[in-house]
C-alpha cells in the first residue's frame, strides 16, 4: 500500500494567538537580518516528533489530546507572534520583513494514519518517503510565505506525531526548538478546561530585539544581492519572489536510518585520532579540537563519501552552522529569536575522504574550522557566501549537518511522555546528516542518514567496521534479521547444514561440499527477498558465522524473542 493512502486528512484549520488578549490583536513586524537573509530561499527545516501512547484511541485523541494541543498552541503563539505571521516583501521595501497582523495564524492539519507507527518511529532502515505524509506543506507564494506550518497525525492505539515545517529565513534550529519546548511546557502544565496556563520559563521566553544584531559590514545586502543574482540550473527566478528553490524529489529507492554512538563509541573514535597523532609524532605541534561534534561528523562524512562512491576528483563542500549568540561582539541574548548562525565550510577533494586516513583528514578540517571561529564568527563572511552558493549550484558534493546534540529535543514532553523519536525529515532533500542527543540520556548521540538503498547497505557496513567485540557486533546483526521469517529461513539453513554435515560422516563425504551451499543459500535468500538487505557475511564473515550459530541456539531453546526484547523490539543500529 502506498504511504500516502495510509494517511487520511481529517481537518485543515488555522490556529491564532489566544483571542482574549490585547497583545494578539497588535500588529508586529520584524526586519530580516543578514543571518536570516542568507537562508531566504532555502527549503524549510522539517521535523517530526513521535509520541508513543497506546491509549490514543480516536475518542481520547479528539476529546483530550487534540484540544489540549490546539489550545496550548494558541497560548504559545501569543509569546511567539512572528510565527503566526508571514514573510512578505512590501513593494517599497528593499528587503523582506516578517509581519504579523490581527487574525493571522498557523496552518494546522489534522490527520489519521494506519501506517506502522513502530517502523516510522524506529531507527531501522525504512523508506525515506515514508515520512513525507506527516510533514505539512509550508504555504509559500511569490508574495507571501508562512513562518511555520504544523501537522498532527493520530496512529490509533499506538500514538501520534507532530510534524513541523519551518521557514529557514524566520528561525534557526535553536529558535524552532525553543518554540516546540514552550508549546510542550504550556500543554503539559496548563489547565485546558479553565483556559489557565503558566508563565513561560525564562529559558523558553523569546527575545525579538533586532537592534542587537549589528551589521557594520552590510552583510544583509550582500546576501540579498547574492540571491537576486543567483542563476540556478533550469530555474527562472523572479528576483523579488519569495518562492523557494525547487525541492529535490525524494526517490522511492532512498531509505532512512538512525544510528547511535554511545559515549564509549565516541571515546574510541577520539583514541583513534590521538593514536594517529602520536604515530605521526605531531601530538604537541598540531593540537586538534576533538569534540563529540567533530568526531561524529568526521566519521559520518567519510562513510557517506565511500558509500556514495564519490569520484576522487570531485569537489566536496564540508560544512556546518554554528550558533553565534555568544560569539558575536558584543554577544546577544541566548534566547534571541530568529536566525543567529554562521556557516563554517571548507572545500576539499573527495580523494582526501576516500583515503585510508580520510577520517583523520576530515577531523582536522572540522577542527580547523572551529578554531578559526576564535578570529570572529563573521570573519570572511562577505567573500565566502557567494563562492559557496556558486559551487553548490555547480554540482559540488555537499556534506552538512542539521540539528544538534545540544538541543535536548528528547525532553519535549507535552504531557504524555517524552518522544519515542525525533526525526529531522528534511535531510532527505538536503543530503545532510541529522544530529541529536541519545534518547536514553547516556551521553551518546543519534545520527540520521538518508541514502539510496544500495548505498545504505554499504554505509552500514562501513559504519560498523570498527566493531571491537562480538557482543557489539551482535546488536547490529539482530537489526539485519528483524523479520521473524528471515530468522526462520536462517534456522532452516543452519539445521539443514548440520544434518548434511552429520550425513557426510555417516554416508558420503561428498555431502561436505553441499553444506555451505545449503546453509548460506537459505540465509542469503532471506536477506535478498525477505529482509531486503545485504548479508552481513559479505563484510564480516567470521562474526556473522558466529552470530548465525548464536541465533540458531537461541531459537532452538526458545530464547530469541527474549533476546530481541533485551536489545529493544527494534534495535538501534550500533556504530561500532
Amino acid at each position: 500500500m502506498e504511504v500516502e493512502n495510509q494517511v487520511n486528512t481529517i481537518d485543515v484549520c488555522q490556529v491564532t494567538p489566544y483571542f482574549d488578549s490585547s497583545e494578539s490583536a497588535t500588529e508586529l513586524s520584524l526586519p530580516l537580518t543578514f543571518s536570516d537573509i542568507i537562508w531566504l530561499r532555502f527549503h524549510p527545516v522539517e521535523r517530526i516528533f513521535f509520541y508513543k501512547l497506546t491509549e490514543s484511541t480516536p475518542t481520547f485523541f479528539n476529546s483530550v489530546i487534540l484540544p489540549n494541543l490546539k489550545h496550548s498552541l494558541s497560548h504559545t503563539l501569543l509569546h511567539f507572534l512572528p510565527l503566526a505571521g508571514n514573510l512578505i516583501w512590501p513593494p517599497q521595501a528593499i528587503k523582506p520583513i516578517i509581519l504579523y497582523t490581527p487574525d493571522d495564524g498557523v496552518q494546522l492539519t489534522i490527520a489519521e494514519s494506519t501506517a506502522d507507527f513502530h517502523l516510522l518511529s524506529g531507527n531501522e532502515v525504512h523508506g525515506a518517503a515514508d515520512s513525507r505524509p506527516y510533514i505539512p506543506e509550508l504555504p509559500v507564494t511569490d508574495s507571501k510565505a508562512s513562518a511555520i506550518a504544523l501537522k498532527i497525525t493520530l496512529f490509533p492505539n499506538h500514538g501520534f506525531c507532530i510534524g513541523i515545517s519551518a521557514h529557514h529565513a524566520v528561525l534557526d534550529g535553536k529558535s524552532s526548538t525553543m518554540f516546540i519546548k514552550a508549546w510542550a511546557h504550556l500543554c503539559k502544565l496548563g489547565d485546558e478546561d479553565k483556559r489557565q496556563y503558566p508563565a513561560l520559563l525564562t529559558e523558553l521566553t523569546p527575545v525579538f530585539d533586532r537592534i542587537a544584531m549589528q551589521d557594520p559590514e552590510g552583510l544583509d545586502m550582500v546576501y540579498l544581492n547574492n540571491w537576486l543574482e543567483l542563476k540556478w540550473p533550469g530555474v527562472d527566478l523572479n528576483p523579488r519572489s519569495l518562492q523557494l528553490l525547487p525541492a529535490i524529489a525524494v526517490r522511492s529507492s532512498s531509505v532512512r536510518a538512525t544510528f547511535e554512538l554511545s559515549r564509549e563509541d565516541i571515546k574510541k573514535l577520539r583514541e583513534r585520532v590521538l593514536a594517529n597523532l602520536v604515530k605521526e609524532g605531531s601530538k604537541e605541534t598540531r593540537p586538534i579540537h576533538l569534540s563529540t561534534f567533530v568526531l561524529v561528523l568526521a566519521h559520518g562524512f567519510v562513510c557517506i563519501a565511500k558509500a556514495r562512491g564519490f569520484e576522487s576528483n570531485r569537489k566536496v563542500l564540508i560544512g556546518f552552522a554554528v550558533d553565534c549568540r555568544a560569539r558575536l561582539d558584543p554577544p546577544i541574548h541566548e534566547n534571541y529569536f530568529g536566525n543567529c548562525v554562521s556557516s563554517c565550510a571548507a572545500f576539499t577533494e573527495a580523494e582526501s575522504l576516500l583515503e585510508e586516513n580520510g577520517f583523520m583528514h576530515v577531523a582536522e578540517m572540522l577542527s580547523e574550522l572551529i578554531k578559526n571561529l576564535e578570529k570572529g564568527v563573521l570573519d570572511g563572511a562577505k567573500e565566502t557566501a557567494a563562492s559557496f552558493m556558486k559551487e553548490a549550484a555547480g554540482g559540488a558534493a555537499l556534506l552538512g549537518v542539521a540539528g544538534s546534540n545540544r538541543f535536548e529535543v528528547y525532553g519535549t514532553d507535552f504531557g504524555w511522555g517524552k518522544p519515542e523519536k525525533v526525526e529531522i525529515t528534511s535531510i532527505d532533500r538536503t543530503g545532510a546528516i541529522s544530529l541529536a542527543e541519545s534518547k536514553d540520556g547516556n551521553g551518546g548521540v543519534e545520527i540520521g542518514f538518508v541514502l539510496e538503498k544500495h548505498e545504505m547497505e554499504k554505509f552500514t557496513s562501513l559504519f560498523i567496521m570498527n566493531c571491537r567485540s562480538l557482543e557489539e557486533f551482535w546488536s547490529f546483526y539482530v537489526t539485519q534479521h528483524s523479520k521473524p521469517s528471515t530468522r526462520r529461513w536462517h534456522f532452516v539453513g543452519t539445521l539443514s547444514s548440520i544434518l548434511l554435515l552429520l550425513s557426510s560422516f555417516v554416508f558420503n563425504l561428498w555431502f561436505l561440499f553441499i553444506v555451505p551451499l545449503v546453509g548460506y543459500g537459505f540465509a542469503w535468500y532471506s536477506h535478498f527477498f525477505v529482509e531486503g538487505n545485504v548479508p552481513a557475511t559479505f563484510g564480516h564473515p567470521v562474526w556473522s558465522f558466529l552470530c548465525d550459530c548464536k541465533m540458531f541456539g537461541l531459537m532452538l531453546t526458545g530464547q530469541m524473542d527474549r533476546e530481541i526484547k533485551r536489545l529493544g523490539k527494534r534495535p538501534i543500529l550500533q556504530g561500532f
